[in-house]
């Protein structure tokens, strides 16, 4: 982005922040002979207020658009391999129907496939991204936001292929692999997270990192009507070519309109064990901003990332599971009603950001994620019973601040590190989101099948149990925090 683009995003406060650190950057480059001003700006110059949020947007969208039409997909082969076919059952609409047990056995087996391809992906996601994230350091964000994307239109190229030759779903799972060899989504978090931190001071950072989120939620919610409606009409196949061609477009456009933020060195290596060092020193010795707290920031450290894997766990380990629990009885949803809830939970990324935007008004961060545990919590509980399409939609409902508790955490986490060390953090932070995938997907994969024969809806009881976890250590956190600064204030 050029000064004019900054100027129409961050206020007055951040600009000059911004703006006042640029000078010593280029100055410490030019004395190292690296020029600055070519390898800075991009191809083609951009004059909308925006930076990396189009690329956030376009590889959200993509990626909510395949993940309920590759559930949907796994469920139909697998129910045709087994010979069922649901809508011959009068089951549905029935509660007291005995279950089939076909029926059980589909389920089962596409909570299984779901629980291999999602483990194979994010298991090889784990080591590539850190690496990826934290060599954005030394090469620059923009290679972050391009290597991604085309793994993700090579995983959407490989779903065709299955789709149009009928091969067998193991081949979904060689997708996966290809996709986290090159970072998957994740790395593309990391990439737009990081950038946002080279750009926005720590006034303005919580509700930077909130309008990204927001990105992740306005994708979501129009892939998700698009998605069921168009799968219901056409089938599965169009809607992939879709995919691969949004992946390509977010690719295009990071290189060409987005205007890097760190000079690349170009010495820099990729498959080095540097990078993961970097990420490790952060954590064991809390980086260098824990030199002025000690071990009470290294412990911050510890227990915000805590938190942050708790509560993503819980959000992508029950998302799983909604398209399952939509699809059999008692609901027996169709594509039209599974891509309108679909886009209900993702409207809860935009109200979370208006909550956000008023709620810190009034109160800290910390608070603010308080609040949106509890709508999680108590949108959960509804799920967990939920035995009709009133009562699914109004446990959507009550998720109306869901997502306002994974900004402030990252936000929090940034502002524990020095901008040298943002690179390094968003990378651990990208690593510790590739687990959280890898764990939701194997806990609630597997609680799901395993509980259907006592409570259908457990595994959202389970989830609404754990957040209670985070809620308490952020609480007690922010009052331990108070505590301290009252007491400065009385010795100053």
């Amino acid at each position: 982005m050029d000064e004019r683009d900054t100027a129409a995003i961050l206020h007055g406060d951040v600009l000059s922040d911004t703006l006042a650190d640029e000078p010593q950057l280029d100055v410490n480059k030019e004395e190292s002979g690296v020029p600055t001003t070519d390898v800075l700006r991009p191809p083609v110059t951009c004059s909308l207020p925006v930076s990396v949020e189009p690329v956030l947007f376009l590889s959200m969208f993509s990626l909510t658009l395949q993940a309920p039409l590759a559930t949907q997909y796994l469920w139909d082969r697998i129910s045709e391999d087994l010979g069922y076919n649901g809508s011959k059952r009068s089951e549905c609409g029935n509660s007291s129907a005995p279950p089939d047990p076909l029926q059980k056995e589909v389920e089962t087996l596409t909570a299984h496939w779901n629980l291999y391809i999602s483990l194979g992906g994010f298991s090889v996601g784990l080591l590539v991204v850190p690496l990826l994230g934290s060599w954005s350091d030394l090469a620059g964000r923009r290679r972050v936001l391009i290597l991604p994307n085309l793994g993700l239109a090579l995983q959407a190229i490989v779903y065709l292929v299955v789709m149009y030759l009928k091969l067998p779903v193991v081949y979904f799972l060689v997708g996966r692999l290809l996709s986290g060899l090159s970072g998957d989504f994740n790395a593309v978090l990391a990439g737009c997270f990081a950038y946002v931190a080279d750009i926005s001071d720590r006034r303005s950072r919580t509700f930077r990192v909130a309008i990204l989120e927001a990105c992740l939620g306005l994708s979501g919610m129009l892939a998700s009507i698009i998605g069921g409606q168009w799968r219901r009409a056409q089938g599965y196949i169009n809607p992939f070519w879709l995919v691969l061609a949004t992946n390509l477009v977010s690719a295009l456009y990071a290189f060409l309109f987005v205007r890097e933020t760190v000079v690349p060195d170009p010495s820099a290596k990729l498959l080095t064990t540097r990078h993961h060092k970097a990420v490790w020193h952060l954590y064991s010795s809390g980086g260098s901003s824990s030199e002025a707290g000690g071990r009470f920031h290294r412990c911050k450290l510890w227990l915000y990332t805590l938190c942050f894997f708790l509560v993503v766990t819980v959000h992508f380990g029950s998302r799983e599971l909604y398209v399952l629990y939509e699809l059999s009885s008692p609901l027996c949803w169709g594509p039209d009603l599974i891509g309108y809830g679909s886009a209900a939970q993702h409207l809860g990324y935009l109200s979370s950001l208006a909550g956000l935007k008023i709620m810190q008004r009034c109160m800290e961060d910390s608070w603010v994620a308080l609040v949106g545990l509890a709508s999680n919590i108590v949108g959960l509980v509804v799920f967990s019973v939920a035995n009709s399409t009133q009562l699914m939609f109004t446990g959507y409902g009550l998720c109306l601040f869901f997502m306002t508790s994974t900004p402030v955490l990252r936000s929090k986490l940034s502002k524990l590190v020095d901008p040298s060390e943002q690179g390094a953090l968003f990378a651990s932070v990208a690593c510790v989101e590739s687990l959280c995938y890898l764990a939701g997907s194997s806990v609630f994969n597997s609680l799901y099948p395993a509980t259907l024969h006592f409570m259908k809806g457990f595994p959202f009881l389970f989830a609404a149990i754990i957040l209670f976890i985070p809620a308490g250590i952020i609480g007690t956190l922010q009052c331990l925090e108070q505590r301290r600064d009252q007491r400065d204030a009385t010795v100053s």
